[in-house]
């Protein structure tokens, strides 16, 4: 069978639809440049200034890597929003457009006449996206955040498990921005979908918080009857733990799915080999069982409750580690590869713009831009 890619001919979903963006950083831009390249047609209302991602490491004046990565295909409308004739423009554009994106901090929506109540009335046709960090609603609705305060809040950074100096660390600083980016694409894309039956728009709303949540979504779920009774347990240890100042590592041992990481230490991790790092991914016992044989480990239990091995895996990891040191990281991988057992070399992020894999699926975007040539 041909792995080669079929020829692809252009098929715009958003052709014809019309955008008006007031958004910065990442979560806004970034849905609105996934309708862009759909075919959307999208300007982007900027601060007389720009955005703020323009300033930073800039290649020409104003134009950085970081807009670049959120802001393609779009157009640029400067605009003081609290000028008395913005209104003006504002309605002009709103009035033909078929979509609003907007992040605005809490309340200033309303204070310009851009909440979705006020639009809604005003555009009955029009689809109101916005983002907010904690939701429209509850305790917090009001508060301001970024990615790194809702992956703290979600569990999401305990749960990315990444460590130093004691603490807890986010992981990529905008995962959860990208997550609400997505899903707030799908649900711009569906209620343009529901439109065509009901004529109406509508709201469409994602929260930051609820994208973190997403992300952590092997965590997110409680059976009260298995589980309520062993959180009940967790917090009381999590309070002890607080209250002396227990350090980090420690704490992080009373979430619950801590004591279950005893087989995934050997089978879903990175490895350190003779040139480089690997990660594994063995989510079955079948894999389990191909890894450990590839390698040559020795595991009667792959099929057991890991648990009640937990000295026997303590010395498997250990010898894992070993073996994996002694072949470089292309020779496991191939290995692993004929195995049927998902694995793969440990890149750096600059290193995939030339990965003949990501080239192959289209994967990456070549623009020519006027001031800083290719990109």
């Amino acid at each position: 069978m041909s792995t080669d890619a079929p020829d692809r001919v252009s098929e715009q979903p958003f052709d014809g639809i019309r955008v008006v963006e007031f958004g910065q950083f990442v979560a806004v831009p970034f849905a609105a440049q996934l309708l862009s390249e759909g075919g959307a047609e999208v300007i982007k209302i900027e601060a007389l200034e720009g955005d703020p991602t323009r300033r930073l490491a800039q290649l020409a004046p104003m134009e950085s890597r970081i807009y670049l990565s959120r802001n393609r295909g779009k157009r640029s409308l400067p605009l003081h929003l609290r000028h008395e004739q913005a209104p003006t423009i504002i309605d002009a554009l709103l009035g033909r457009a078929d979509v609003a994106l907007m992040n605005f901090r809490p309340g200033l929506a309303a204070q310009l006449g851009l909440d979705a109540a006020t639009l809604r009335e005003k555009y009955p046709r029009l689809i109101i996206a916005t983002v907010t960090p904690f939701g429209r609603y509850g305790p917090d609705a009001g508060l301001a955040g970024m990615d790194i305060v809702v992956q703290a809040r979600s569990g999401l950074m305990v749960a990315n498990g990444r460590q130093g100096d004691g603490r807890p660390l986010s992981g990529d600083p905008v995962s959860a921005d990208y997550m609400a980016a997505m899903s707030l694409a799908f649900g711009i894309a569906s209620a343009l979908f529901r439109r065509t039956t009901t004529g109406a728009g509508g709201e469409v709303h994602a929260s930051l918080m609820q994208a973190a949540m997403t992300l952590n979504n092997n965590q997110m779920l409680r059976v009260e009857s298995a589980d309520g009774p062993i959180h009940d347990e967790s917090r009381q240890e999590l309070a002890e733990m607080r209250s002396r100042g227990a350090p980090y590592a420690e704490q992080r041992m009373a979430q619950p799915s801590a004591r279950a990481r005893i087989m995934a230490d050997i089978y879903f991790r990175t490895y350190t080999t003779a040139d480089g790092w690997l990660a594994v991914a063995c989510g079955s016992t079948r894999l389990r069982a191909a890894f450990s044989l590839a390698i040559g480990l020795e595991d009667e239990y792959t099929g057991d409750d890991p648990n009640h091995h937990a000295e026997h895996y303590e010395r498997l990891r250990e010898a894992a580690e070993q073996i994996m040191q002694t072949r470089p990281t292309r020779e496991w991988e191939k290995l692993l590869a004929e195995a049927g057992v998902p694995a793969s070399r440990v890149l750096m992020p600059f290193e995939i713009l030339d990965d003949p894999q990501a080239a192959a699926n289209d994967m990456l975007y070549d623009l020519e831009h006027p001031q800083i040539g290719p990109v």
